[in-house]
């Protein structure tokens, strides 16, 4: 009873990260297929998943496909219980499930203006007043969250669960360009790209190379922080 899941290039989908921790994070046997996100064979690689056409989408083990990754969470969710991608108190999960609605729904600037990208550190990247509100916003909702755990484990409700695969490209996007944070911040980003799974993924990501590089952004870089 194996998923399938379709994902793009690891060094810049944001998304397919998501999918990834989702199924890596808690245990859920899967197989993981490459689709030509920056190759130019996506709609080939996809045209067996219709109607989806982003990634990343899942097969189920029953063939229902799946696209979004709040839907993939959901199912997930609902189909394996005993994990608990959700926090288990009524509460928690109510405001964990919020979290990851605003994710999905909100922070374009983040999104649009730090595209993810695994490889280096950005100095001196130019914050806009729409970026810094992003900015402000999550700090906020990551505080809320800290409130409900109170303080208990390292993750946004204490125990890992599907808001930190949620936040997970967010905290890359904030140390990807040396991003002013408050120290809680800043320590929960790097809680996540210190954790195996993350640092997983981003090994299998840097074995491929790109010529040019995609997203440049015309700022000095150093070393990405984590090895």
């Amino acid at each position: 009873m194996t998923y399938e899941l379709y994902i793009g290039d690891k060094t810049f989908s944001s998304w397919s990260l998501r999918g990834w921790l989702m199924l890596e994070k808690f245990g859920l046997p899967y197989r993981s297929h490459m689709v030509g996100l920056y190759g130019g064979t996506m709609a080939q690689d996809m045209a067996d998943l219709a109607p989806a056409k982003l990634v990343p989408a899942l097969k189920t083990p029953q063939g229902d496909i799946i696209g979004e990754t709040l839907a993939m969470a959901e199912t997930l969710a609902e189909r394996h219980p005993d994990k608990a991608l959700w926090p288990t108190d009524p509460s928690t999960r109510a405001r964990a499930r919020w979290l990851c609605a605003a994710m999905t729904a909100g922070f374009s600037t983040l999104r649009g203006e730090c595209p993810m990208q695994l490889q280096h550190v950005n100095k001196g990247f130019p914050v806009s007043e729409a970026l810094a509100n992003d900015l402000a916003r999550l700090q906020e909702l990551w505080d809320y969250a800290k409130d409900a755990s109170d303080g208990k484990g390292p993750w946004l409700f204490g125990s890992y669960s599907l808001a930190d695969v949620f936040y997970a490209p967010v905290c890359a996007r904030i140390v990807g360009y040396d991003l002013s944070v408050s120290q809680s911040a800043r320590e929960y980003c790097q809680t996540t790209l210190n954790d195996p799974a993350f640092k997983t993924w981003r090994a299998e990501g840097l074995k491929v190379t790109y010529d040019p590089f995609p997203y440049d952004m015309g700022c000095p870089t150093s070393p990405w922080p984590v090895a």
